[in-house]
Protein backbone atom coordinates (compact mmCIF):
# COMPACT_ATOMS: atom_id res chain seq x y z
CA UNK A 1 0.00 0.00 0.00
CA UNK A 2 1.37 3.46 -0.92
CA UNK A 3 2.22 6.14 1.35
CA UNK A 4 -0.10 9.44 0.92
CA UNK A 5 1.65 12.74 2.94
CA UNK A 6 -1.29 15.20 3.43
CA UNK A 7 -0.05 18.57 3.94
CA UNK A 8 -2.02 20.39 6.53
CA UNK A 9 -1.94 24.44 6.13
CA UNK A 10 1.13 25.02 7.86
CA UNK A 11 3.00 22.71 5.97
CA UNK A 12 2.02 24.58 2.80
CA UNK A 13 3.27 27.41 4.37
CA UNK A 14 6.61 26.14 4.86
CA UNK A 15 6.85 24.99 1.16
CA UNK A 16 5.73 28.02 -0.15
CA UNK A 17 9.01 30.12 2.03
CA UNK A 18 10.75 27.13 0.42
CA UNK A 19 9.88 27.57 -3.35
CA UNK A 20 10.84 31.21 -2.60
CA UNK A 21 13.73 30.92 -1.41
CA UNK A 22 14.88 28.69 -4.25
CA UNK A 23 13.74 30.75 -7.01
CA UNK A 24 15.51 33.78 -5.60
CA UNK A 25 18.75 31.59 -5.56
CA UNK A 26 17.86 30.89 -8.83
CA UNK A 27 17.50 33.90 -10.35
CA UNK A 28 20.49 35.14 -8.74
CA UNK A 29 22.77 31.99 -10.13
CA UNK A 30 21.73 33.46 -13.46
CA UNK A 31 22.73 37.07 -13.32
CA UNK A 32 25.70 38.32 -14.80
CA UNK A 33 29.05 37.16 -12.55
CA UNK A 34 30.37 40.90 -13.16
CA UNK A 35 27.47 41.80 -10.55
CA UNK A 36 25.53 45.34 -11.80
CA UNK A 37 27.08 47.73 -14.21
CA UNK A 38 30.08 49.88 -13.39
CA UNK A 39 29.89 53.65 -13.17
CA UNK A 40 31.85 55.60 -15.58
CA UNK A 41 35.82 55.47 -14.85
CA UNK A 42 37.68 58.56 -13.48
CA UNK A 43 39.30 58.82 -17.12
CA UNK A 44 35.66 58.56 -18.68
CA UNK A 45 33.96 61.15 -16.20
CA UNK A 46 36.96 63.94 -16.28
CA UNK A 47 36.09 64.45 -20.17
CA UNK A 48 35.07 68.04 -19.63
CA UNK A 49 36.79 71.22 -18.97
CA UNK A 50 36.11 74.70 -17.96
CA UNK A 51 38.25 77.96 -19.39
CA UNK A 52 38.46 81.23 -17.88
CA UNK A 53 38.81 84.19 -19.86
CA UNK A 54 38.83 88.04 -20.60
CA UNK A 55 36.94 89.92 -23.03
CA UNK A 56 39.85 91.23 -24.49
CA UNK A 57 39.38 90.26 -28.26
CA UNK A 58 42.75 88.37 -28.53
CA UNK A 59 41.54 86.15 -25.48
CA UNK A 60 38.40 85.95 -27.20
CA UNK A 61 39.88 84.45 -30.11
CA UNK A 62 42.10 82.21 -28.34
CA UNK A 63 39.60 80.52 -26.46
CA UNK A 64 37.07 79.69 -28.63
CA UNK A 65 39.75 78.30 -30.81
CA UNK A 66 40.97 76.07 -27.52
CA UNK A 67 37.52 75.08 -27.25
CA UNK A 68 37.40 73.69 -30.49
CA UNK A 69 40.62 71.78 -29.98
CA UNK A 70 38.85 70.45 -27.31
CA UNK A 71 35.58 69.87 -28.48
CA UNK A 72 37.88 67.57 -31.33
CA UNK A 73 39.17 65.65 -28.77
CA UNK A 74 36.16 64.89 -27.10
CA UNK A 75 35.57 67.18 -24.27
CA UNK A 76 32.65 69.10 -23.14
CA UNK A 77 33.56 72.64 -23.13
CA UNK A 78 32.52 75.53 -20.24
CA UNK A 79 33.89 79.01 -20.88
CA UNK A 80 33.92 81.83 -18.35
CA UNK A 81 34.31 85.45 -19.07
CA UNK A 82 35.28 87.53 -16.19
CA UNK A 83 37.77 90.29 -15.31
CA UNK A 84 41.33 89.70 -14.89
CA UNK A 85 41.26 90.20 -10.78
CA UNK A 86 38.48 87.65 -10.19
CA UNK A 87 40.23 84.98 -13.18
CA UNK A 88 42.82 84.33 -11.55
CA UNK A 89 41.05 84.32 -8.06
CA UNK A 90 39.09 81.34 -9.48
CA UNK A 91 42.39 79.76 -10.81
CA UNK A 92 43.48 79.89 -7.48
CA UNK A 93 40.06 78.85 -5.87
CA UNK A 94 39.55 75.97 -8.00
CA UNK A 95 36.38 77.55 -9.61
CA UNK A 96 38.15 77.37 -13.44
CA UNK A 97 40.45 74.61 -14.75
CA UNK A 98 42.45 76.30 -17.15
CA UNK A 99 43.46 79.99 -18.90
CA UNK A 100 45.52 81.16 -21.66
CA UNK A 101 44.75 84.50 -20.85
CA UNK A 102 47.67 85.62 -18.74
CA UNK A 103 50.21 88.64 -20.03
CA UNK A 104 53.15 88.14 -18.41
CA UNK A 105 55.45 89.79 -16.93
CA UNK A 106 54.50 92.69 -16.98
CA UNK A 107 50.49 93.49 -17.53
CA UNK A 108 49.06 90.51 -14.97
CA UNK A 109 51.91 90.86 -13.16
CA UNK A 110 50.26 92.27 -10.01
CA UNK A 111 47.49 89.52 -10.16
CA UNK A 112 50.28 87.25 -10.31
CA UNK A 113 51.81 88.51 -7.34
CA UNK A 114 48.47 87.72 -5.39
CA UNK A 115 47.96 84.38 -6.55
CA UNK A 116 51.02 82.97 -8.43
CA UNK A 117 51.86 80.80 -5.58
CA UNK A 118 48.55 78.77 -5.97
CA UNK A 119 48.40 78.79 -9.43
CA UNK A 120 50.43 76.65 -12.39
CA UNK A 121 51.98 78.30 -14.66
CA UNK A 122 51.23 75.46 -17.60
CA UNK A 123 53.51 77.22 -20.54
CA UNK A 124 53.40 80.05 -23.02
CA UNK A 125 51.35 80.06 -25.65
CA UNK A 126 52.33 82.73 -27.77
CA UNK A 127 55.00 85.23 -28.12
CA UNK A 128 55.50 88.58 -28.60
CA UNK A 129 52.98 90.33 -27.47
CA UNK A 130 53.33 94.00 -26.37
CA UNK A 131 50.97 96.58 -24.93
CA UNK A 132 51.03 100.10 -24.21
CA UNK A 133 49.60 103.88 -26.17
CA UNK A 134 48.99 103.66 -29.60
CA UNK A 135 48.25 106.24 -32.35
CA UNK A 136 47.43 106.21 -35.61
CA UNK A 137 50.42 106.95 -37.99
CA UNK A 138 49.23 110.20 -39.09
CA UNK A 139 49.90 111.15 -35.66
CA UNK A 140 52.87 113.56 -35.60
CA UNK A 141 54.66 112.21 -32.28
CA UNK A 142 56.47 109.34 -31.45
CA UNK A 143 56.90 109.81 -28.04
CA UNK A 144 54.73 109.74 -24.73
CA UNK A 145 57.37 112.13 -23.70
CA UNK A 146 55.62 114.52 -26.33
CA UNK A 147 52.06 113.87 -25.00
CA UNK A 148 51.62 116.99 -23.47
CA UNK A 149 52.54 118.92 -26.08
CA UNK A 150 49.38 118.21 -28.00
CA UNK A 151 47.46 117.52 -25.37
CA UNK A 152 44.51 119.58 -26.87
CA UNK A 153 44.43 117.69 -30.05
CA UNK A 154 43.98 114.69 -28.53
CA UNK A 155 41.45 116.20 -25.80
CA UNK A 156 43.37 115.29 -23.07
CA UNK A 157 41.90 111.91 -23.28
CA UNK A 158 43.41 108.04 -23.83
CA UNK A 159 40.69 106.17 -24.63
CA UNK A 160 41.05 102.74 -22.66
CA UNK A 161 39.47 99.32 -21.59
CA UNK A 162 37.97 97.81 -18.79
CA UNK A 163 39.49 99.31 -15.67
CA UNK A 164 40.33 96.15 -14.00
CA UNK A 165 42.41 95.58 -16.83
CA UNK A 166 46.35 95.37 -16.14
CA UNK A 167 47.05 97.82 -19.55
CA UNK A 168 44.81 100.38 -17.56
CA UNK A 169 47.15 100.01 -13.95
CA UNK A 170 49.96 100.87 -16.38
CA UNK A 171 48.49 103.59 -18.17
CA UNK A 172 47.50 104.93 -14.80
CA UNK A 173 50.85 104.51 -13.82
CA UNK A 174 52.45 106.34 -17.07
CA UNK A 175 50.59 108.78 -16.40
CA UNK A 176 51.87 109.86 -12.79
CA UNK A 177 55.67 108.83 -14.30
CA UNK A 178 55.29 110.96 -17.14
CA UNK A 179 53.33 113.57 -15.61
CA UNK A 180 51.11 113.66 -18.36
CA UNK A 181 47.95 116.32 -18.40
CA UNK A 182 45.82 113.60 -19.70
CA UNK A 183 42.51 111.63 -18.17
CA UNK A 184 41.75 107.89 -18.89
CA UNK A 185 38.13 106.80 -20.24
CA UNK A 186 37.24 103.19 -18.95
CA UNK A 187 35.35 101.71 -21.72
CA UNK A 188 35.77 98.35 -23.21
CA UNK A 189 37.28 96.93 -25.47
CA UNK A 190 34.82 97.04 -27.96
CA UNK A 191 34.31 100.48 -27.33
CA UNK A 192 37.33 101.68 -27.13
CA UNK A 193 38.14 100.18 -30.55
CA UNK A 194 34.86 101.81 -32.03
CA UNK A 195 36.19 105.51 -31.54
CA UNK A 196 39.72 104.49 -32.58
CA UNK A 197 37.94 102.93 -35.93
CA UNK A 198 35.35 106.92 -35.58
CA UNK A 199 38.33 108.58 -35.38
CA UNK A 200 40.57 107.11 -37.82
CA UNK A 201 38.33 107.62 -40.50
CA UNK A 202 37.49 111.42 -39.59
CA UNK A 203 41.36 111.86 -39.43
CA UNK A 204 41.29 112.61 -36.01
CA UNK A 205 43.85 112.52 -33.46
CA UNK A 206 43.20 109.42 -30.66
CA UNK A 207 45.25 107.75 -28.29
CA UNK A 208 44.31 104.40 -26.94
CA UNK A 209 45.47 101.64 -24.27
CA UNK A 210 46.73 99.36 -27.51
CA UNK A 211 48.13 95.59 -27.70
CA UNK A 212 49.27 93.35 -30.18
CA UNK A 213 48.16 90.95 -31.28
CA UNK A 214 45.27 92.84 -32.46
CA UNK A 215 43.41 93.16 -35.90
CA UNK A 216 42.73 96.96 -35.49
CA UNK A 217 46.98 96.32 -36.21
CA UNK A 218 46.18 94.82 -39.77
CA UNK A 219 43.29 97.19 -40.18
CA UNK A 220 44.65 100.21 -39.73
CA UNK A 221 48.04 102.09 -39.77
CA UNK A 222 48.78 102.35 -35.96
CA UNK A 223 52.12 102.58 -33.91
CA UNK A 224 53.34 102.24 -30.51
CA UNK A 225 54.47 105.91 -28.50
CA UNK A 226 57.52 105.10 -27.49
CA UNK A 227 58.03 104.41 -23.39
CA UNK A 228 61.55 105.43 -22.44
CA UNK A 229 60.58 104.92 -18.80
CA UNK A 230 59.52 101.04 -19.63
CA UNK A 231 56.42 101.39 -17.81
CA UNK A 232 54.56 99.26 -20.34
CA UNK A 233 57.26 96.51 -20.30
CA UNK A 234 58.97 95.11 -23.43
CA UNK A 235 57.92 92.02 -25.04
CA UNK A 236 55.64 89.93 -23.53
CA UNK A 237 53.90 86.63 -23.51
CA UNK A 238 50.90 85.17 -22.72
CA UNK A 239 50.48 82.68 -20.78
CA UNK A 240 48.60 79.12 -20.02
CA UNK A 241 47.15 78.84 -16.64
CA UNK A 242 45.91 75.83 -14.76
CA UNK A 243 44.32 75.22 -11.18
CA UNK A 244 46.39 73.24 -8.98
CA UNK A 245 45.76 69.50 -9.08
CA UNK A 246 44.70 69.89 -12.88
CA UNK A 247 47.39 67.69 -14.18
CA UNK A 248 46.53 64.78 -11.62
CA UNK A 249 42.86 64.81 -12.15
CA UNK A 250 43.17 65.27 -16.28
CA UNK A 251 46.45 64.54 -17.27
CA UNK A 252 45.34 64.25 -21.38
CA UNK A 253 43.12 67.59 -20.85
CA UNK A 254 46.70 69.62 -19.42
CA UNK A 255 49.07 67.51 -22.12
CA UNK A 256 46.68 69.37 -24.71
CA UNK A 257 47.02 72.50 -23.02
CA UNK A 258 50.84 72.37 -22.67
CA UNK A 259 51.01 71.43 -25.87
CA UNK A 260 49.04 74.59 -27.26
CA UNK A 261 50.53 77.51 -29.03
CA UNK A 262 50.28 79.34 -31.90
CA UNK A 263 51.23 82.53 -33.53
CA UNK A 264 50.02 86.54 -33.24
CA UNK A 265 49.56 85.67 -36.89
CA UNK A 266 47.08 83.14 -36.43
CA UNK A 267 45.42 85.04 -33.53
CA UNK A 268 45.12 88.06 -36.01
CA UNK A 269 43.46 86.12 -38.52
CA UNK A 270 40.58 84.83 -36.12
CA UNK A 271 40.26 88.18 -34.26
CA UNK A 272 39.67 89.82 -37.99
CA UNK A 273 37.06 87.24 -38.87
CA UNK A 274 35.33 88.03 -36.01
CA UNK A 275 35.38 91.79 -36.52
CA UNK A 276 34.31 91.25 -39.91
CA UNK A 277 31.15 89.87 -38.58
CA UNK A 278 31.74 86.23 -37.98
CA UNK A 279 30.75 84.71 -34.33
CA UNK A 280 33.47 84.11 -32.24
CA UNK A 281 33.06 80.74 -32.43
CA UNK A 282 32.48 79.61 -36.23
CA UNK A 283 35.92 82.09 -36.56
CA UNK A 284 37.46 79.80 -34.84
CA UNK A 285 36.60 76.62 -36.14
CA UNK A 286 37.31 77.52 -39.33
CA UNK A 287 40.60 78.82 -38.63
CA UNK A 288 40.69 75.00 -36.17
CA UNK A 289 39.26 73.37 -39.83
CA UNK A 290 42.03 74.91 -42.05
CA UNK A 291 44.83 74.12 -39.48
CA UNK A 292 44.41 70.12 -38.86
CA UNK A 293 47.91 69.43 -38.98
CA UNK A 294 48.44 72.18 -35.74
CA UNK A 295 45.51 71.07 -33.91
CA UNK A 296 46.24 66.86 -34.03
CA UNK A 297 49.73 67.46 -32.67
CA UNK A 298 48.09 69.15 -29.79
CA UNK A 299 45.53 66.47 -29.14
CA UNK A 300 47.84 63.69 -29.85
CA UNK A 301 51.36 65.42 -29.23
Amino acid sequence: MGCVYVLNSKSKGILLVLLVLFCGIFIAGCTDEAGPTAPESGAEAAKEVSIGYVLWDSEIASTNVLKSVYEQAGYEVELIAVDAGPLYQALANGQVDISISSWMPATHASYWSTYGDDIDMVGQNLQGARIGLVVPTYVTIDSITEMNEVADQFGGTITGIEPGAGIMSATENAIEVYDLDYTILSSSSAAMTAQLSSAYADGEWIVVTGWTPHWSFVRFDLKYLDDPEGVYGGEEYIGSLARMGFEEDNPEAYAILERFSWEPEDMETVMLAVEDGAKPADAAQAWVDANQESVLYWING
